[in-house]
């Protein structure tokens, strides 16, 4: 997993003595307090020297989103890294001063790697940064954060970890397309009915079935990638709002930190979100096709469908009945999307009707992203090994095709003799009527009465009720033929870019 991405651990977050208003912090664990120094007066700020007096105890607890935003200091540091670089081709630093400050941030890197960490005065990472930096070099330390603000550099970490979690997201949806793609594969031959508003409709391959869901998050992979280029724009060197009044090298800072692009306006680049909310539409998205594939799967494992079996690695029992086998993962990833949709609304009801420029509503824009991200990196590896090890039963999905749903095949039968569809599916509709009324199958049904429904009829209409006549008919480009499936899993293997060695699924 990519460096900063993964929470640190703890054993207990949701303790009240673990700093943070109590409540429970996924995204990171710090000392109780008996262990963190107090809050004094001269505590290590980034600001204060127009104050008289000490901020209270109450708005530094309010400020204090470290709980928050630690997981950003691998991106605080290599940005860090960046500007003093930058601050040397400026002028600003010597040359000394810059390589000092940057094996200063690299030790500081390691103790932060090792557990090092907050002290209770840190009000963010990035003070934390700067505290442990004063220690390990001293006076350079305080020439770094000449011509920034902690506005830039927030917005500049949070885009940093934002486009790396777009790359871990997209790792794990296509760890889940891979294992669709080998049912996929599996199930050319497996009919199976699909559904319109829950009636069954017509018989399709079930490979196309289960196809359905793959492109839904191969479109979903496009949203994470787009998100991750509206957040690969450089904020750094942007300052508090107006810019810096030094010549930093901002293109040279852009290519280090591995940026598409640098801000046009600091204005803009400061103070907007829009790129956390495009990663949380993303986020959710993903969240509601994996609850529509979830759900699938639900029914299709329930009694009355018999579709499918579930595995006993991903499926849980009940404490009172003990024939009991839960999907439990899927309907906790069928319960995420709700949670993705909620992130997604306190964000944008956040950034809604902000005045231009950085405000301090912004802290609270990584927590929903942070949850997001976590949310779907525990769902999608879960949803990924229950399908792996899911049993389709051919047999129970055969037994759930009946002649009536290739009504439109007898409708298209009537076209082919140059019958008008609609009053063809007129025709069909009164043999439907008529199959339902005596409680027989439309194969079931006299050639008489086929020929007394329209004069065009012929013997070989017979032909036209069978299920796999029907799907072999559907060749054109996206259907259910089997050479339109064929055609669509190789399509599904470029868009993967999977390699040609199949996956293992659990028998």
């Amino acid at each position: 997993m990519p460096i900063g991405y993964a929470p640190l651990q703890c054993s207990d977050p949701t303790r009240s003595d673990w700093f943070g208003n109590g409540e429970a912090q996924s995204a990171i664990c710090v000392p109780p307090r008996r262990y963190l120094t107090p809050m004094t007066a001269d505590s290590h700020k980034l600001w204060g020297g127009r104050f008289a007096a000490p901020t209270a105890h109450a708005l530094d607890a309010l400020n204090r989103s470290i709980a928050t935003d630690f997981r950003l200091w691998p991106f605080d540091i290599q940005l860090s890294q960046a500007w003093a670089s930058a601050l040397a081709e400026a002028g600003v630093l010597t040359e000394a001063e810059r390589d000092q400050i940057r094996s200063g941030l690299d030790v500081v890197a390691e103790n932060l790697a090792n557990g090092a960490q907050p002290e209770q005065s840190d009000e963010d990472v990035h003070t934390m940064i700067d505290r442990m930096l004063h220690i390990e070099v001293g006076d350079p330390a305080s020439r770094l954060h000449t011509g920034r603000s902690r506005n830039d550099q927030v917005a500049t970490a949070t885009r940093m970890w934002a486009m790396n979690a777009a790359t871990t997201v997209d790792s794990a949806i296509r760890d889940l397309q891979r294992v669709m793609l080998t049912h996929a594969e599996n199930l050319r031959k497996t009919l199976i009915p699909a559904y319109t508003h829950m009636q069954r409709a017509q018989p399709v391959s079930a490979a196309h079935w289960m196809l359905n869901h793959f492109w839904q998050l191969d479109r979903d992979r496009t949203r994470v990638a787009n998100a991750s280029a509206s957040a690969s724009s450089l904020p750094l060197g942007s300052g508090a709002i107006a810019g810096c009044a030094f010549p930093v090298p901002r293109d040279q800072i852009r290519q280090e930190l591995g940026f598409a692009s640098v801000s046009q306006n600091s204005i803009d680049a400061t103070g907007d979100r829009d790129f956390v909310a495009d990663f949380l539409y993303a986020t959710t998205m993903l969240g509601v096709h994996l609850s529509r594939l979830s759900e699938d799967l639900i029914l299709y494992g329930s009694s009355e469908f018999g579709f499918v079996t579930f595995g006993d690695t991903f499926s849980t029992g009940s404490s009172m009945m003990p024939q009991k086998r839960n999907p439990d993962a899927l309907e906790i990833a069928r319960g995420s999307a709700g949670r993705m949709l909620g992130n997604l609304t306190s964000l944008v009801a956040t950034i809604k009707s902000l005045p231009s420029g950085y405000n301090k509503d912004l802290q609270d824009d990584k927590r929903p992203l942070f949850d997001s991200v976590d949310t779907m990196l525990l769902v999608l590896p879960a949803v990924a090994g229950t399908l792996g090890e899911l049993r389709f039963n051919s047999q129970r999905m055969r037994a759930a095709l009946s002649s009536s749903m290739m009504a439109t095949d007898l409708a298209d039968y009537l076209v082919a003799k140059g019958i008008s569809f609609r009053e063809a599916h007129g025709v069909v509709g009164a043999l439907v009527r008529q199959s339902e009324t005596n409680g027989v199958e439309l194969n079931e049904m006299s050639f008489k009465t086929f020929a007394e429904a329209h004069h065009s009829f012929d013997h070989d209409v017979f032909d036209w009720l069978s299920p796999d006549a029907s799907v072999a008919r559907r060749n054109a480009t996206g259907g259910t033929g089997p050479n339109a499936v064929d055609d669509q899993i190789a399509a599904a293997h470029t868009a993967l870019g999977a390699p040609t060695r199949r996956l293992q699924l659990i028998p």
